[in-house]
């Protein structure tokens, strides 16, 4: 489910503020391994 996040994140459907709480570690490890880093905002 993170990595379908992530993947919404990026492609700007979806903002890290929208991601459940309980996989946001998750989300951001994955945008962070993406180089994507700069997208994970709180």
């Amino acid at each position: 489910m993170a990595v379908v996040y992530a993947t919404l994140i990026i492609k700007g459907k979806k903002n890290f503020a929208d991601v459940p709480e309980r996989i946001k570690n998750q989300v951001k490890e994955v945008l962070i391994d993406l180089d994507c880093g700069d997208l994970v905002t709180e």
